[in-house]
């Protein structure tokens, strides 16, 4: 029965993932992937690895958990209800995000000055994922999908603050380590993907009755059939002389 309703790859995809992005944290922990290496480095050819490398690696226990929870929910959900394309939007939207961080430029909105940080983490990941979730069912108009995309706001909406510097909000006495631009990243390309592939996947369907005159008796089997297999249920009845009460003079008199 499950096994009907829900897809495989919505199950070994997510864990997948996760057991990379643990594995590359265990590697972490080795002293692989030491200092800035695996990172994203906004427009230094170093920090290219990191398009690929950075989801996978994270700064603390903390960091990676806090990752892991959504990724598995959002990528059950990509891989359940849009499995057509799953892993093109996941693909796609890991390597777009990461080059369009790679490619902003690292300054520091409150003081102007240039700072170069090494990014780590999958919520660059995670924001393509909500977000291509959420306008896609919009996009698609489908009362299921949208479904989904209002789960994703009511779970996941208040991702939408960290795409936004967190000084913005907060005085903190150092620098946040909080990429907002991997967050906006993200957000941007995970809309992209769902407005390059709304029209592919599970579609909207359209009942026979909306549309007009959508009734045709050679078109019901059913009906079709019925005639078939029960002819004497159509037989021409005798015509039934018309009742005129004139006829029933005399007997209305004798009462």
């Amino acid at each position: 029965m499950i096994k009907n309703i829900i897809h495989k790859k919505a199950i070994f995809a997510p864990l997948l993932m996760l057991s990379a992005m643990w594995l590359g944290y265990f590697l972490q922990s080795l002293g692989f992937f030491s200092s800035c290496f695996g990172a994203i480095i906004p427009l230094l050819p170093e920090g290219l690895l990191g398009i690929i490398t950075s989801p996978l690696l994270h700064g603390s226990i903390d960091h990676i958990i806090g990752n892991s929870i959504p990724i598995a929910v959002l990528m059950f959900l990509l891989y359940q209800f849009y499995s057509e394309v799953a892993t093109k939007v996941f693909i796609m939207g890991w390597l777009s995000a990461g080059l369009l961080l790679w490619l902003l430029p690292p300054i520091d909105i409150l003081t102007g000055e240039y700072a170069y940080t090494c990014t780590i983490g999958a919520s660059g990941v995670v924001y393509v994922l909500a977000f291509f979730l959420f306008f896609s069912g919009v996009f698609k108009w489908n009362m299921k999908l949208l479904t989904i995309s209002l789960l994703v706001v009511l779970y996941y909406g208040s991702l939408i603050w960290g795409m936004f510097p967190e000084e913005l909000f907060y005085n903190l006495n150092e620098p946040s380590k909080i990429s907002w631009q991997a967050h906006l990243s993200g957000a941007l390309m995970g809309s992209v993907m769902a407005y390059i592939f709304k029209s592919s996947g599970e579609k909207k369907k359209k009942f026979i009755w909306e549309f007009p005159n959508y009734y045709s008796e050679k078109d019901d089997k059913l009906w079709q059939e019925y005639k078939e297999n029960n002819p004497d249920d159509f037989l021409e009845l005798p015509h039934k002389k018309r009742d005129d009460i004139w006829d029933h003079l005399d007997e209305l008199r004798r009462k």
